[in-house]
């Protein structure tokens, strides 16, 4: 306690540089501890629920012409089959995502948004939520009852239960709130604000989806195996049943291999090879940050050893012993330590937002968890280096220091520590310049098709006549080009069918689904036709199919098609109906980008045609601009006053895809910037000490006839011997991080060697101007002022 009182005391004390070890201590823990508390929040998804380490997802798992896709997704009747049919589990269930929903309240008319799903009235015992009105079991288990999230029951107000609303995409259809429960944490895998019960599932699909065993899978399916299971026999079992309802010998005639397979649900998360990068690198992140600052601050407190030796010198005189100069380091550390963490705790709530937005996580979440216990560890090392390492080097100052100079200089200490800052910084600073070329690489890059004139409207929930009319308002608008419909957004993830040849049964292949296209989308879209034409339009039945460049290449190889593929034939699941129906290839269209380049669709496409309007709608302009999307949003709304139908321009949300790669590149460029400066901090102060030790010579030096350059060139000799292979290094290391952040993207930009230097150099010219303005000011000044004491 005394330590700490004398430290305390000691915080303005001339020379030891409190303030700057405080601030940039602080700083480094503000950004390394959050992004510690983002990696053990990345890690701990799913592990909120009881017994998590014994529910599994089933995934389904195919095999086609030698490649195997897992898939995380079920028919509606899996998980119930496999609880049926195999003893060692304990329980099932399935929830079927429905995505964000629009809900419009009976009696106040006011609109909420919600993610929903459709659950078994056995959810809550798989995955427990407290529930704070209402019965689970009976809620779920009765048609069009709904569950709701204490946030959604929270904005709604009042008491909620009882209340009915309408899905604005189903206005026809009323749902009645019977019950509430607490908000899933933000660490869920699957999180969700409205449960429909499943039994109402018939009147929002076809009557039999919740409970098929192929196809619509679009189910997630668990299973809870009883205690010291063998996932083994489990495993097994449910090769068994794939034996017994999907037989090999059927599977073979149509052409892909069939199976389940299972993953622990705590695992899900963190072992998505996008999250594992993440983590990763983050995890580097924060240790180059964290490391920085400890380096910075032992290197101020190295450099303050002259200064200090007398009075650690007189200690000693008056037997104080190694115990008790560690007491004081560490007394010190504590000090500092708790000041920092304080700085660091404003400077969070200060940024608090954008902290949340870079982390897309909130500070309670991301702090106040059991990760909180890995921060206080990381504080522990970070006290224990700070105080322990001066101890040991005020140690060893002698005795005979309090009656003579003491001039050791530790410079050996001070340029290792400079040196691993230095490592720190030219690996971020490097790392930074290709992210940021890979972002805008990718925002900007070129998908097949030009959109810097587009917007959409999602129409759901509006019938085909009501569409039609918009259609026809829309065209007279003077900054329309043109409108058409279509019903996926080509950014978005595309359902998938399989495509036959007719007379077979044989599947041969997975293509991504386009679904119906109106008038002119090749067109608008400006998508090149290179073989045969597009779509016969106007008509109401249309048979006719357009594929693209991929899917030609695909059927040369399964199916021996040559390059004339115009007039041939082919069926796809859902869309041949009973009366297998067939549809001609009318024309080929230019490969696109399916997806996001870090999640990139590589599978054929096809599209089909319909004169009826789809859900989508697509507005070309003559020239996209803020005064013309107002003008085509309020013919929107005032054909529409009831619905919130929002126009999207299709850049901003094709940019808003990459959001995490743009959160991951501002992560990186606070942290980079950080650490150059409290580099900076640390090179300024060794400068100085440097400058203030030798500050006679330099006298003597001036008075002797040395140019200030040749003043200069003694200090910045050292440091470019300690900074450029230091920046080389950070290099190599940025290197390699790149290439690994880089795995997830199917298309990057290159890592050219010039950019490497380029950013080495800009660190290298950045620490030479410090040093060289540092020592400038000392050596124009009047060497009589350093020379008249002696």
């Amino acid at each position: 306690m005394k330590n700490i009182i004398i430290a305390f005391r000691s915080l303005f004390k001339k020379g030891r540089h409190n303030i700057m070890k405080i601030v940039s201590l602080g700083v480094g823990l503000a950004v390394g501890l959050v992004l510690i508390a983002k990696v053990y929040f990345e890690q701990s998804y799913d592990s909120f629920y009881p017994e998590a380490n014994r529910i599994y997802q089933i995934w389904e798992s195919v095999e086609r012409d030698g490649e195997l896709k897992d898939w995380g997704r079920t028919s509606g009747g899996t998980a119930g089959l496999m609880k049926e049919n195999i003893p060692e589990i304990e329980m099932a269930t399935r929830i079927n995502p429905y995505g964000t929903w629009t809900f419009t309240m009976t009696d106040t008319k006011l609109k909420y948004k919600g993610k929903v799903i459709f659950g078994d009235s056995c959810l809550f015992d798989m995955l427990p939520r407290p529930v704070l009105a209402g019965n689970a079991k009976e809620v779920l288990s009765t048609p069009m009852q709904v569950m709701i999230s204490s946030r959604m029951a929270k904005n709604i107000g009042g008491n909620v239960v009882g209340k009915t609303f309408t899905p604005d995409d189903a206005p026809e259809r009323q749902l009645t709130i019977s019950g509430v429960y607490e908000e899933i944490p933000e660490n869920a895998s699957d999180s969700y604000d409205v449960i429909i019960s499943m039994p109402s599932s018939p009147r929002f699909m076809r009557a039999n989806s919740h409970t098929n065993l192929f196809g619509n899978d679009r189910y997630i399916s668990y299973i809870k195996l009883y205690p010291n299971t063998s996932l083994k026999s489990v495993s097994e079992g449910i090769q068994q049943v794939v034996n017994k309802y999907f037989p090999p010998e059927e599977q073979e005639k149509a052409g892909f291999k069939f199976s389940y397979t299972l993953h622990r649900l705590p695992d899900i998360h963190k072992e998505d090879p996008q999250v594992k990068r993440m983590t990763w690198l983050l995890s580097l992140l924060a240790l180059a940050l964290i490391g920085t600052a400890m380096m910075n601050y032992i290197l101020i407190v190295v450099s303050s050893i002259v200064n200090r030796s007398k009075e650690i010198a007189v200690h000693k005189c008056y037997g104080a012993g190694g115990r008790n100069i560690h007491g004081m380091m560490l007394g010190e550390a504590f000090v500092h330590i708790i000041l920092s963490l304080l700085l660091a705790t404003v400077l969070i709530l200060v940024f608090r937002g954008t902290v949340e937005e870079l982390l897309d996580a909130s500070l309670e979440a991301l702090l106040l968890s059991k990760g909180s216990l890995i921060l206080l560890l990381v504080c522990a090392f970070v006290f224990l280096g700070t105080g322990l390492m001066p101890g040991y080097l005020y140690t060893r100052i002698p005795v005979a220091s309090a009656f003579r100079n003491f001039r050791e200089s530790k410079r050996i200490w001070k340029l290792a520590l400079l040196f691993v800052q230095f490592i720190a910084a030219g690996f971020l600073f490097t790392m930074l310049a290709f992210i940021g070329r890979q972002y805008t690489y990718m925002v900007n890059d070129n998908p097949g098709y030009s959109y810097d004139n587009l917007a959409y409207c999602e129409m759901v929930g509006i019938d085909s006549t009501a569409r039609s009319k918009a259609i026809y308002e829309l065209m007279r608008r003077p900054e329309v080009a043109a409108v058409t419909t279509f019903t996926q957004v080509p950014f978005w993830g595309f359902s998938g069918n399989n495509v036959y040849l007719p007379g077979t049964d044989k599947e041969l292949f997975n293509i991504a689904d386009h679904y119906w296209v109106g008038n002119d989308y090749l067109k608008i879209m400006e998508i090149p036709v290179i073989q045969g034409r597009s779509f016969t339009e106007n008509v109401t039945n249309s048979d006719e199919v357009m594929v693209d460049r991929r899917f030609v290449e695909k059927m040369k190889l399964v199916a021996g098609w040559t390059d004339d593929v115009i007039g041939k034939s082919i069926c796809v699941t859902e869309h041949c109906g009973d009366d297998m129906k067939a549809h001609t290839i009318c024309g080929v269209f230019e490969n696109i980008r399916l997806g996001s380049i870090d999640a990139q669709d590589e599978r054929p496409s096809v599209l089909f045609y319909d004169n009826i309007p789809s859900r989508l709608l697509l507005v070309k302009f003559h020239r996209l601009d803020a005064d013309g999307m107002a003008e085509v949003q309020k013919t929107i709304s005032s054909l529409f006053p009831d619905r919130d139908l929002v126009l999207n321009a299709y850049r901003t949300e094709l940019t808003n895809i990459y959001a995490d790669s743009r959160q991951f590149r501002d992560s990186v460029m606070i942290g980079g910037c950080i650490t150059l400066l409290i580099a900076l901090i640390g090179l300024i102060g060794y400068t100085n000490d440097e400058v203030n030790r030798r500050r006679k010579e330099i006298a003597i030096r001036r008075v002797s006839g040395s140019t200030l350059m040749e003043i200069m060139k003694m200090f910045l000799k050292d440091i470019i011997c300690i900074a450029l292979p230091a920046i080389v290094l950070g290099g190599c290391l940025a290197f390699f991080a790149v290439q690994k952040w880089m795995e997830q993207f199917s298309e990057k930009v290159p890592l050219s060697w010039y950019i490497f230097i380029g950013c080495g150099a800009v660190v290298m010219l950045i620490i030479l101007a410090v040093v060289s303005l540092d020592v400038r000011h000392t050596a124009n000044d009047n060497p009589v002022n350093s020379l008249k004491s002696e």
